[in-house]
């Protein structure tokens, strides 16, 4: 449960300007959909596909890190990963990949692995309407058969080039922009409930003001002075 008096102490500290932002951009974001990428070594790969999720409002990322240790570039990120929640798995000595399907299946999500190589669904035909996680893996080796043995289902993005497959964080935008708008066109409610925008307006804030750490002891202070 958000602390609405904290909530309202915070923003006499963020402008104006700024709270409508957090409103506005809270009223779009979606956890109906996530991604899920696994072992990218390529760090400007892995800051494009972050910033390509925050672009088209999904809130949160699973990152799966067997052999590569995820990094993502402000500089490509473009701060997008300030805004973005990550679910890291990345233990030693683990199977990150099967734990990480585990935990959005107790989520609700069906499992789909992007992939021009097997018999997928096409893109038009996807049923937005499902709780979906989406996973991505690097360009030449694909994902892991542990992904392709445990998916829900595939799904291609036509191509009729010479080329068969896609940079990673194309990929995504082309899945993500198509998709989402799509599910906005359904009955489905796809949003943020409002406990959660809640709770990330004011995780949000908090981010932004810079001296938080002090304003968070004063507000203590004064509530505890108050009761």
């Amino acid at each position: 449960m958000v602390d609405s008096d904290y909530s309202n102490y915070l923003e006499q500290f963020v402008t104006e300007k700024r709270r409508n932002l957090f409103r506005e951009v809270l009223s779009k974001r979606t956890n109906h959909f996530t991604v899920a990428i696994e072992d990218l070594f390529q760090p400007h790969n892995a800051s494009a596909v972050v910033r390509t999720c925050d672009i088209f409002g999904i809130q949160e990322i699973s990152v799966i890190e067997n052999k590569y240790k995820f990094y993502a570039s402000r500089h490509v990120a473009k701060g997008a990963q300030k805004w973005i929640d990550f679910n890291y798995y990345r233990e030693k000595d683990t199977n990150n990949t099967k734990v990480c399907i585990d935990a959005l299946r107790e989520k609700g999500y069906q499992i789909i692995a992007t992939t021009p190589h097997n018999e997928s669904c096409h893109l038009e035909e996807f049923d937005v309407t499902k709780k979906s996680a989406f996973f991505f893996g690097v360009e030449k080796a694909g994902l892991s058969k542990e992904v392709m043995d445990n998916a829900d289902g595939y799904l291609k993005i036509p191509m009729v080039g010479f080329t068969e497959s896609l940079n990673i964080s194309v990929a995504a935008a082309i899945i993500l922009q198509r998709f989402t708008e799509k599910l906005k066109a359904t009955d489905v409610y796809w949003q943020l409930s409002d406990l959660e925008k809640d709770a990330k307006y004011v995780e949000w804030m908090e981010k932004t003001i810079k001296s938080i750490k002090k304003i968070k002891e004063r507000y203590e202070l004064e509530s505890t002075s108050k009761s």
